[in-house]
């Protein structure tokens, strides 16, 4: 297996060599591959309501998750710093969980409408007193990632989708947020919290 080199590992290059596609690899690393954020990627990244977020622990285990918001709520803090919230979930944490056991994750951003994709792999880290925590409506914590690589990928096999609705459950300054039905069926053990605000709702009827 070749040695690793610039932007491409032994796996890689193999895999390049084999199917003549070094030059082609080079070439788009050189044009494309950056590990700062640009005007351009932050628009684009502000016009995002969603992301695949690849994670994995230290020991290997992989995991992807989606992560949905309203337009804007993955931020280019600067040129080095990208931010998400962390909203309530189905309590298992997985990929905050791994990012505090390996801090290596991966972005994928996808506009479905025109095909257009972008790829952010870099670092994370979580800090429970973030102050932008405060600026997401019911947000748990922030998430912030320091890129090592931002690059575009080919729009080829990128089906085109169009948006008909955002989820009611993502969480709005301008209203109350909506409980999902399926945690009817785990009442009892439900964060403290989330337990009593159902007891109130159920208490006015609502």
């Amino acid at each position: 297996m070749p040695d690793d080199t610039g932007p491409f590992h032994g796996g890689e290059l193999t895999l390049q060599a084999r199917f003549d596609a070094r030059r082609l690899a080079d070439r788009l690393a050189e044009v494309t591959i950056h590990d700062r954020f640009n005007e351009r990627d932050a628009a684009y990244i502000h016009e995002r309501d969603m992301f695949f977020l690849a994670t994995g622990d230290d020991q290997g285990n992989l995991d992807c998750s989606y992560k949905g918001g309203d337009p804007g709520f993955v931020r280019v803090i600067d040129e080095r710093t990208l931010a998400f919230p962390s909203y309530d979930g189905n309590g298992m944490f997985m990929s905050a969980g791994n990012i505090l056991r390996h801090a290596r994750v991966g972005m994928l951003f996808i506009d479905w409408e025109t095909g257009w994709r972008m790829r952010v792999n870099g670092t994370a880290s979580i800090d429970f007193d973030d102050p932008l925590t405060a600026e997401y409506p019911e947000a748990q914590f922030v998430v912030r990632v320091t890129p090592d690589q931002i690059f575009p990928n080919c729009p080829r096999y990128i089906h085109q989708v169009e948006t008909v609705e955002r989820s009611r459950f993502v969480p709005r300054r301008d209203r109350e947020t909506p409980e999902h039905e399926w945690k009817e069926g785990f009442e009892d053990v439900l964060p403290r919290a989330q337990q009593e605000r159902r007891a109130r709702r159920r208490a006015k009827g609502t």
